[in-house]
């Protein structure tokens, strides 16, 4: 193995290990911090906040207009000073137009919408974090780019520790839905003066028209890929929010927090690692196949035991953790759990397509998904069946982009459906026989809950290691050997 590939490898293990640890810390508390707040508040304060964060996400995505990503994947002889300072101004003043529009408009409008007064206060108060968001820009793409997640993972982490322990006091003084208001905001706000620690970068008076053509020309693309997705992912809020009531949405809002966006928070921690790898080796197809399954396979490892548990013990964890008025999640949330099963095997192909060069066709795949799929399904499933319905919406959409994900991955790289179901017989073999003793322990013989849980990460680890013990010795010896690179 050259000492360029040894180099990057290891730069990849330590990625993942701080990853993990920014991940681990971040949702762990984070969990907490929900739990404690979903005893004191009320569904229908998720709710309203539910629906202050969909407004505010249609203009929000346009922030940083792909900037920040464009300036991650292009390569180090295309970059100059000139891009990152002319990166960060244009940041600075977009975000300022994008805070104006979101609390002159974006809140008014909200409030009538949902007829929800309050909104027209929450909505100026939540965008804060768009005029702080921008800043954060350049310094977390230059720590992304030379693959420093350390630093990265200690500024999420106590940003993310700060404002949890901010909207724990707001919630037993009293301020109820402001609470969740500024746990969302304090993150954001807090985290800049710890980037400009970390990077020492300061920005200069430097905007240069030719810099700002090369990254925008790229970063269009990824936008627009951007608010096709954030169209997806709340076009269900929004619908929920309008035809049923605030206190669907905020169930609909902690099924999906429990599932996807916990997925989302595990899955990321491979994704920031290789994201910056796909620039890297974008015209090594071969070894960008390799480190693409190795991501699908071992996010799925570690998701799956978690929707087991979501899938046969639903029930008793949201009215044992959260309580008895949340009992209308425990549906939604099974229905959510069996489609993190499908996205596995899709999950990152947005990143991968970015990543080789393509931004133009993500964007495409991710328009064509949001309206003649996502959109159709999400309508007619919350009037049929409310917010089931939309649940179910999400899992047929799962099937159906994995089908053209496929494509697209074989077309590009060369991987086939046998490529993907070989890399994840493991996970999904683990996964099938853990689902099966998980159902009779609980479902037939009526076993605790709290041991069914312990049983679940006992035997599938244990398969896990059964079924693929000769890789994962072999995957140790790697991580061993790339930690002595200096």
């Amino acid at each position: 193995m050259s000492s360029t590939s040894t180099s990057l490898n290891s730069k990849i293990f330590s990625g993942v290990i701080w990853n993990v640890i920014q991940m681990v810390v971040n949702k762990s508390f984070a969990f907490v911090i929900k739990l404690v707040l979903a005893r004191i508040l009320l569904p229908e304060d998720f709710g309203v906040v539910g629906m202050a964060i969909v407004f505010i996400s249609f203009i929000e995505v346009l922030n940083d207009v792909g900037i920040g990503a464009a300036l991650i994947q292009r390569r180090e002889e295309e970059l100059r000073s000139a891009h990152f300072h002319t990166a960060f101004w244009t940041g600075v003043i977009w975000s300022v137009v994008i805070y104006l529009i979101i609390s002159f408009i974006g809140g008014p409008l909200a409030a009538q919408f949902y007829d929800e007064p309050i909104l027209s206060n929450l909505v100026p108060v939540l965008s804060l974090g768009v005029l702080s968001s921008p800043i954060n820009l350049v310094h977390k793409a230059q720590l992304t780019r030379s693959m420093d997640f350390k630093k990265i993972a200690l500024i999420t982490n106590s940003s993310v520790i700060f404002s949890g322990v901010l909207s724990l006091i707001l919630a037993f003084t009293g301020f109820g839905v402001w609470a969740l208001v500024f746990n969302s905001v304090t993150t954001i706000i807090v985290a800049m003066p710890l980037y400009f620690k970390s990077t020492g970068w300061m920005p200069k008076l430097i905007w240069e028209r030719e810099a700002f053509k090369d990254v925008f020309g790229f970063g269009i693309y990824t936008t627009g890929t951007k608010l096709a997705n954030n169209f997806s992912n709340k076009i269900d809020y929004l619908i929920i929010g309008k035809l049923l009531s605030a206190s669907a949405l905020g169930v609909y809002t902690l099924a999906f927090v429990l599932t996807d966006t916990l997925k989302s928070q595990i899955t990321t921690v491979l994704g920031n690692v290789m994201y910056p790898v796909y620039g890297k080796k974008q015209d090594d197809p071969k070894s960008i196949k390799k480190y693409f399954l190795f991501l699908i396979k071992y996010n799925s490892v570690v998701v799956y035991p978690i929707m087991v548990v979501f899938i046969i013990l639903g029930e008793p964890i949201i009215t044992d953790f959260f309580g008895e008025k949340w009992l209308d999640t425990v549906i939604p949330l099974k229905i959510l759990s069996v489609s993190i099963i499908f996205t596995m095997m899709t999950n990152s192909v947005s990143a991968l397509i970015r990543g080789l060069g393509y931004p133009s066709l993500e964007f495409k795949i991710q328009t064509f998904k949001a309206i003649f799929l996502y959109v159709p399904l999400i309508y007619v499933g919350i009037l049929a069946y409310g917010v089931e319905g939309a649940a179910y919406a999400v899992l047929i959409n799962k099937v159906f982009f994995v089908i053209i994900s496929q494509y697209f991955l074989k077309k590009l790289i060369g991987i086939t459906y046998f490529d993907l179901f070989f890399c994840l017989k493991v996970p999904v073999t683990a996964f099938s026989i853990t689902m099966l003793f998980s159902y009779l322990l609980y479902d037939v013989l009526y076993v605790n809950y709290y041991i069914i849980i312990v049983f679940i990460l006992i035997l599938y680890s244990g398969l896990i290691y059964i079924l693929d013990k000769d890789e994962l010795k072999n995957l140790m010896k790697k991580v061993k050997s790339s930690k002595t690179i200096k």
